[in-house]
């Protein structure tokens, strides 16, 4: 094998003070298993280095709501890997932020739901946007690199131009305004959160006359739904490949929504070494290469741009993880993505009725 991993996200509790309708977090998650501690975490972090991770994702959940952050951010740095802390911003006080920077933290994204309150407060179902605007000024007060989120959606799509403003007013260096990907809580609540066509076409033009505006000023990335997409991405930059994911109890996936495909056994850092886990457990060699690939993928030219698109996203619309994405024009499944696409977007709803078809995470 000639692959090494690059990448490690590190979600280190799922506890989050939010409840936002597209939450990350698994819907089918092992529960009554204790997160890893410290020293189990500080072990992580050396054997990912010693694998020849650079780059370690501090995630989760809320990583903040860890009360060892510190001692897990100086162990990522004492094992000489770059730390991205992935947060809410909830908690994230200036006297903290600056234990943080002390301990080794490189650099800070903080996700907001919306440029205003009272829309933050509907999609992330806590009154956060203050404790939010006072870690933007605390990561700016220790001057780390600051990248704002905000995942868009049907309920702020309509507000691109206000939100980009709103980052460059918060004098981030970076903007990233990431589309929905329809996994986990986004897959059942997509009937809600599924844009139109025309406000998709809306946004990327409004995104365009933004980078123009403001392109001295701040990148501005802008990810487009997979829905929305004839191609498949390369996703994890092929599996196996480039990036692992250990989540809170220690288990170890290829991507952090591996759970969404059924009969998939993943291995822990509890009972498996790292470099074991990424050589030879089943998780990581079901999909790596492209050996296991069906037609159209087998012949198809982009097999090794594309790797056959996302295994999960396989699994959640068709059932079967080892078809080619349905994202994929070329996929026989490709039809059944536009029937549901059209379906959700025919049955959308006045946004004061969603509340009664949302989904929220049932574990805390």
């Amino acid at each position: 094998m000639n692959t090494r991993p690059f990448g490690l996200l590190a979600e280190l509790t799922y506890r989050c003070p939010l409840r936002c309708l597209y939450c990350s977090n698994p819907v089918r998650y092992p529960q009554g298993h204790a997160e890893l501690n410290t020293d189990e975490w500080t072990h992580v972090f050396r054997q990912a280095a010693d694998l020849g991770v650079l780059h370690a994702l501090l995630s989760g959940g809320e990583p903040l709501q860890r009360k060892d952050i510190e001692m897990l951010i100086e162990a990522a740095h004492d094992a000489g890997l770059y730390t991205n802390l992935i947060t809410s911003g909830v908690g994230l006080t200036l006297s903290r932020a600056k234990r943080l920077k002390k301990a080794g933290l490189d650099s800070v994204q903080i996700s907001f739901q919306a440029d205003e309150p009272a829309l933050a407060l509907s999609i992330a179902g806590t009154n956060a946007f203050r404790s939010k605007l006072l870690a933007v000024q605390a990561v700016q007060e220790i001057n780390l690199p600051l990248t704002i989120n905000v995942v868009i959606h049907r309920f702020n799509i309509h507000r691109i131009p206000q939100i980009i403003e709103f980052a460059v007013n918060l004098k981030a260096k970076r903007l990233e305004l990431a589309n929905t990907q329809y996994y986990g809580w986004a897959f059942k609540n997509r009937r809600a959160l599924l844009p139109s066509a025309q406000q998709i076409e809306d946004a990327a033009k409004a995104v365009a006359e933004a980078r123009k505006t403001y392109k001295n000023r701040i990148e501005i990335l802008y990810v487009l739904s997979d829905y929305h997409s004839l191609r498949p991405k390369p996703c994890m930059n092929g599996w196996g490949r480039r990036y692992l994911c250990v989540n809170p109890i220690g288990d170890v996936l290829p991507c952090p929504t591996a759970y969404e495909i059924p009969n998939l056994t993943f291995d822990s850092v509890r009972e498996r070494s790292l470099q074991w886990i990424w050589e030879h457990s089943e998780a990581f060699n079901r999909f790596r290469g492209t050996e296991w690939m069906q037609e159209p993928c087998s012949s198809c030219p982009y097999k090794e741009i594309d790797f056959g698109g996302c295994r999960c996203q396989a699994a959640l619309l068709t059932g079967d993880p080892s078809v080619t994405d349905p994202v994929c024009v070329l996929s026989p499944h490709h039809p059944l993505l536009e029937r549901q696409l059209q379906e959700s977007r025919q049955s959308l709803l006045p946004q004061d009725e969603m509340k009664n078809i949302i989904s929220y995470r049932t574990y805390s």
